[in-house]
């Protein structure tokens, strides 16, 4: 008989912190478009005789999101030198975080079919990133490359590694949970999150666990750059571990990284383990102690978190559940919301006319929500006309293209459409 199986995922998602300088020199962290190896000094390439110095900003933008996925802080944390040997790591080592780091227990909600999921959250600790190798082919890609060069330019540019639960059990939970994590880590400025740059990479360890109470090696698939990336790896991965299994055979502890020409998942190398690394205390930086003064001063800066956001929308304003998550996920778009209705709209008709037409305009217009010139007071008349039977949605759509092209009140746009009260035309 064919034993059923449940997929373990659990993720370590490298967030590249939104800092000017970089880790410990001060170094640009602007690398994209730079010219290769243009964006470095003799710390970022190791050289003899050069002393590591912690950016505060990336301390205190990685104490944000610490506190906002509702971590405990290690008051006392330091840094340990990771040892491997390869090509974009020009030391040999790379500073990291290892048995104290910055948080540990934390948990994100997500959303599944409409149901809210908690995540565990293991850890969130401090690192360099490691240069950026550059494959000789037309595309880029390691498969077919004839040479390699390397780019130190994003050697040493501040990191988040957060770690997750193996409590992920599909492809599904796994894009959903990287989505609540962008969308959060850009709701707090801690990252751009953009995955395309590079500012938002996932490593993925998957296994299987079998009815008949076997269970699949761990293994971990590197560096997916995009959702897409992300599913597809794990879908495949999940179908070949399951294959393994069924026949009897070994899921070898690997890692692998995905071809997305070939859509299948490829062998790396043997999956190494911690002690594999020679962790070592840094001897170049003192452990980090946080005072309380410093944890509470960022956890009284925190915004509004956008799932709190979400909850109270539903139960003070009556919103459904996706209304009020498409809303809290963008602050400027929440505040806009919450103004028009404090300024008399009904909330449910703010809330759609927010997604829909406001939206609308700030994307035609291409232009800040916050430099529209329909204002939230300005939608709060038109809505209540629209309330109160006075203007059709027709001709209330009209009246609010009038007033988002001239700084005029709702009369005069009322006025200019040709548009009188009941919301038809006058003869």
């Amino acid at each position: 008989m064919v034993p059923e199986f449940e997929t373990v995922i659990g993720l370590e998602v490298h967030v590249q912190l939104a800092t000017r300088s970089k880790l410990f020199c001060p170094c640009s962290t602007d690398y994209i478009g730079a010219e290769p190896n243009s964006n470095v000094c003799p710390l970022c390439l190791g050289l003899p005789g050069t002393l590591p110095s912690l950016n505060r900003k990336a301390l205190d933008l990685g104490l944000r999101a610490a506190l906002a996925l509702k971590c405990s802080i290690n008051r006392k944390t330091r840094f340990h030198r990771k040892n491997y040997f390869y090509p974009d790591l020009h030391k040999a080592f790379q500073i990291s975080q290892y048995d104290v780091p910055l948080a540990v227990s934390g948990s994100m909600p997500i959303t599944i079919d409409g149901s809210v999921k908690d995540i565990g959250i293991t850890r969130l600790h401090l690192e360099e990133d490691a240069g950026k190798l550059v494959h000789a082919t037309s595309d880029g890609r390691l498969s077919g490359a004839l040479f390699s060069l390397v780019d130190y330019n994003r050697s040493g540019v501040p990191l988040a590694e957060i770690v997750s639960e193996p409590e992920l059990s599909s492809s599904e939970e796994a894009r959903e949970y990287v989505l609540s994590l962008r969308r959060l880590v850009r709701y707090l400025g801690v990252s751009d999150g953009d995955m395309e740059s590079g500012s938002l990479r996932v490593d993925a360890n998957i296994s299987q666990k079998c009815s008949d109470g076997r269970w699949g090696s761990r293994v971990e698939i590197k560096n997916l750059n995009s959702l897409r990336s992300l599913e597809r790896a794990l879908e495949f991965e999940i179908l070949r571990q399951r294959d393994l299994l069924v026949k009897g055979e070994e899921v070898v502890q690997e890692t692998r990284h995905w071809d997305d020409g070939a859509s299948v998942t490829r062998s790396s190398r043997g999956k190494e383990e911690a002690h594999d690394y020679r962790y070592f205390p840094e001897p170049d930086l003192p452990a980090i102690r946080i005072e309380s003064v410093v944890v509470e001063r960022a956890a009284d800066l925190l915004p509004e978190l956008p799932w709190d956001k979400r909850d109270r929308f539903v139960g003070e304003w009556g919103l459904d559940f996706s209304d009020a998550s498409s809303l809290s996920e963008n602050p400027d778009l929440a505040e806009f919301f919450e103004k028009t209705v404090a300024s008399g709209a009904d909330p449910l008709l703010a809330a759609n006319w927010t997604r829909t037409e406001i939206l609308r305009l700030v994307n035609e217009k291409a232009v800040d929500i916050r430099d529209l010139l329909v204002r939230p007071e300005k939608l709060s008349t038109l809505l209540v006309k629209v309330r109160g039977g006075d203007l059709s949605n027709t001709a209330a759509k009209a009246v609010l293209g009038i007033m988002a092209k001239e700084a005029i009140g709702l009369p005069e746009a009322m006025k200019m459409a040709g548009i009188k009260e009941g919301g038809f035309s006058p003869e």
